[in-house]
């Protein structure tokens, strides 16, 4: 069994008692203040000179005083603990105050389309707070990559990872066209025309793709299209998309910003073709931070108000 003495808070509080006794001149003295017994500072003050190896006071039995070796100590050791209580007071602050650097990953379609402008938002409302952004489609460790908060696009359930998770939204995801390219090509009234449609995927492969959309009975369709373009990312498909190569598919809160601007039209509203809940995760354990509590509710509110927004795309 491990002497609590021996450990890394017994050994703080024998420096701390012997700190007490060189400010005010007496065992008793720091005795009162930190409110021990006499007996139990000197045993303190006895541990860390064994642990020394030298003796920090000079006893006699009407006073103590500090050796030199004592006092040089001493000096390092007042600004030692003083740092450690700044350290220990901005942790404590970091649960109420908002302020500190906060890293954030997120897909590259949410991060490219969505998060900079409400980046630019919240700062203006927490200007003490500095945000960064660490974009890509791959799961980061959050431990490992020293992240506050993930934000993750899930099919379904998320699975349990060992950390705190909560919905921001839920999503689904539909398919949309530009203007011009709708008003050279007319709209498909039904999934099967898809066919006859230049259709931009999101995925790796060539010749015809298969398409699985659901009506909002749960009703499913499969059928064929022909891409003209594939991208890895929705950020890529949102952009070959404006620039009118055709219909492709989108999260609702990616497409959202551009069907207000009236960039995009949404293509057999009634469909789908998945959708999803966005989480926002952070490390498990007490309290998170401020800057992690307010930056999750600012995302959740602005994208609620969002999805509201745009609800109707599938009516």
């Amino acid at each position: 069994m491990v002497d609590e003495s021996e450990t890394l808070g017994g050994a703080l509080e024998d420096i701390r008692a012997f700190c007490a006794v060189i400010e005010f001149g007496t065992v008793s003295g720091a005795a009162r203040t930190l409110g021990e017994t006499k007996g139990s500072i000197s045993r303190r003050i006895s541990r860390l000179e064994r642990r020394l190896g030298t003796a920090l006071l000079a006893r006699t039995p009407r006073a103590v005083s500090a050796t030199e070796e004592g006092l040089a100590f001493y000096a390092k050791a007042r600004e030692a603990l003083s740092l450690l209580a700044d350290a220990a007071e901005g942790a404590r602050q970091s649960r109420s105050v908002p302020q500190g650097h906060l890293r954030v990953t997120a897909p590259i379609d949410l991060g490219v389309d969505v998060l900079p402008s409400l980046v630019v938002k919240f700062r203006a409302l927490y200007p003490q707070i500095t945000v960064e952004l660490l974009l890509t489609d791959v799961a980061l460790d959050l431990a490992a990559h020293r992240i506050d908060l993930a934000l993750r696009a899930i099919p379904g359930e998320l699975p349990d990872m060992g950390y705190r998770a909560s919905t921001v939204i839920g999503f689904h995801i539909g398919l949309y066209a530009s203007p011009a390219y709708l008003a050279a090509h007319n709209l498909p009234t039904m999934p099967q025309a898809l066919v006859e449609y230049d259709w931009v995927a999101r995925q790796e492969g060539i010749g015809a793709a298969k398409l699985v959309l659901t009506d909002r009975r749960g009703r499913a369709v499969e059928v064929s299209t022909r891409p003209v373009a594939r991208a890895s990312d929705y950020a890529s498909v949102h952009r070959i998309i404006l620039a009118g190569g055709g219909i492709g598919p989108l999260p609702s809160m990616v497409a959202a910003a551009s069907l207000a601007g009236g960039s995009l039209v949404p293509v057999l509203p009634g469909w789908a073709v998945a959708a999803g809940k966005l989480y926002a995760i952070s490390l498990s354990g007490l309290e998170a931070p401020a800057r992690v509590r307010l930056f999750r509710e600012f995302i959740r509110s602005k994208l609620m108000s969002t999805v509201a927004a745009h609800a109707s795309d599938r009516n």
